[in-house]
């Protein structure tokens, strides 16, 4: 009776970031303005791009898009760890924990598709500029863009899918500030082997056909710039700056993530990562790529004219 008793744990509780009394309020207070900020940021690139039909092409309708995903990644993660840093019991449901972590799921995968049709985009954009209207139709952009969703959609079913196979006795205590499927699996009685297993073919899977999908774009790219003049290179570095720099801060926590070994002190390192990638990159994200486009910032002008 007492196994089963221990077997349906159905209340967890998050350790979060910190354990010093001192600090909580100063961090509930940092991570409000992040939050606020990275939803201001992320909403109102969306309404820029939704209110000026100049922007309404590719390239804007997947920042537009990517400009979602990360105000959903933020939404999805920061107002449980506020509550937790002023809460006195860090109590999360099992039923909570299984849909903050479908929904950033979603949200990361689909990110991960986003930043790879981004790069192929301006890869057409800069290596086929006279037939560029021809290869990203509207109808091309649309298609890559639901099926970008629909992709991250079914990664979160199949890993949610898996999850409901585990039980958990062993502890209740998950080592992180929000329900990562790792934290979920170290504590788990069930053997989660087969959870890593289908961790590893498709999240691996899906980051190598990003990342193989960005640098081929890249390295295209690349060389057609070296064929251009120094004012076509500056021209062409400075429409792809932008997405690179957020390629770089998006792939490199994740690819940190999967080349260390396991340890007590690594754990923290994964919560300073997964830190960076949920909360800072969304954050970083509007700012990088408005304060590099000459037509956002342009926009953003005529805009603040018009309505003064």
């Amino acid at each position: 009776m007492e196994k089963d008793n221990a077997t349906s744990l159905t209340v967890f509780v998050l350790t979060g970031l910190i354990h010093q009394p001192q600090w909580k309020l100063p961090l509930f207070l940092l991570f409000l303005v992040i939050f606020l900020i990275t939803l201001v940021g992320n909403l109102g690139l969306i309404t820029l791009i939704w209110k000026d039909p100049q922007l309404h092409i590719p390239m804007y309708l997947f920042l537009g898009s990517l400009a979602f995903v990360d105000a959903s990644i933020s939404s999805t993660v920061i107002p449980k760890m506020l509550v937790n840093f002023l809460a006195k019991n860090k109590f999360i449901s099992l039923s909570e924990c299984m849909v903050q972590f479908f929904s950033f799921n979603i949200s990361a995968t689909t990110e991960c598709f986003l930043l790879a049709a981004m790069a192929y985009d301006r890869y057409a954009a800069i290596c086929k500029p006279l037939l560029y209207p021809v290869i990203m139709t509207n109808r091309l952009c649309i298609n890559l863009l639901v099926l970008s969703f629909v992709g991250g959609l079914l990664h979160a079913f199949i890993h949610e899918g898996f999850l409901f196979r585990l039980t958990f006795c062993n502890s209740n205590i998950i080592h992180h500030f929000y329900c990562d499927i790792i934290s979920l699996f170290k504590i788990s009685c069930t053997d989660p082997s087969i959870n890593y297993l289908i961790v590893f073919i498709f999240s691996g899977s899906i980051q190598v056909f990003t990342i193989l999908t960005i640098l081929v774009s890249y390295i295209l790219l690349l060389f057609t710039i070296l064929k251009k003049s120094a004012r076509g290179i500056r021209k062409a570095f400075s429409t792809c700056g932008a997405h690179l720099l957020s390629v770089s801060l998006y792939y490199g926590p994740l690819l940190f993530m999967y080349v260390h070994p396991a340890s007590p002190q690594v754990e923290d390192q994964d919560m300073m990562v997964s830190l960076f990638y949920t909360i800072i990159i969304p954050l970083l994200n509007p700012i990088i790529y408005s304060l590099r486009n000459k037509q956002v910032i342009d926009s953003v002008t005529k805009i603040l004219k018009r309505n003064v």
